[in-house]
């Protein structure tokens, strides 16, 4: 039987800070970077290039519009008695780091032990997209996916982990490619029961055997 799951955490706001530009304002500052760049956002092969990269923005950080509760917000309580962990493993992502604007490309694996409720699969993989399309940090997009699912379904336990590549490390910088970034965020049983996080990880080591996220 489905219902509606209950949050004790304010709801999020879906909307970006106030004062957001127009889309001919995103459009002006978007040519404003290629004339810095130094070439001219008149010629035949720029002239589409605002309006492309603005709807792409649109595209990539979609997240600040979307509520990650709502996507939590149908659970299940017939399930048969089970009681056992929950994980769903290997899920890729992209997002962008809030330094550079460059993207981080990798896969979350996440697990819960539920208490009495169970979330559908799909609606933990839309809960990583929400939160992954908008400006990151990876520590932050680790604790947010963890906490999120711990604050709707009540869990006995949930855990989180992020392996990403970061492609302002590989593309610019330092240049160090083949390097990926594991963060991770235990919560309840997971933390405090050194068997049941083993389990876990057990459960998520051939994923984790895939290089850079890909």
């Amino acid at each position: 039987m489905a219902k509606a799951a209950k949050t004790t955490r304010k709801r999020e706001k879906k909307a970006p800070a106030p004062g957001r530009p127009t889309r001919a304002e995103s459009e002006d500052a978007v040519r404003t970077l290629i004339r810095w760049a130094g070439d001219d956002p008149d010629r035949e092969g720029l002239r589409a290039t605002p309006s492309r990269v603005v709807r792409a923005f649109e595209e990539w950080f979609a997240g600040y519009r979307q509520d990650p509760h709502e996507f939590l917000n149908r659970t299940f309580s017939e399930v048969g008695g089970y009681d056992e962990m929950v994980v769903l493993r290997n899920i890729r992502f992209e997002s962008h780091c809030e330094h550079h604007i460059a993207p981080i490309i990798g896969r979350v694996h996440i697990g819960y032990l539920p208490t009495n409720r169970v979330v559908g699969i799909s609606k933990l993989a839309r809960l990583i997209e929400v939160y992954a399309k908008r400006l990151q940090i990876q520590e932050r997009l680790t604790a947010e996916i963890a906490h999120a699912l711990n604050d709707v379904l009540r869990p006995q336990g949930v855990g989180v982990i992020v392996e990403a590549s970061h492609e302002c490390m590989t593309t610019r910088g330092v240049h160090k490619t083949d390097v990926t970034m594991v963060t991770s965020e235990m919560l309840g049983v997971f933390r405090t029961n050194s068997e049941t996080r083993n389990e876990f990880l057990a459960a998520i080591g051939p994923a984790r055997a895939t290089r850079n996220g890909h």
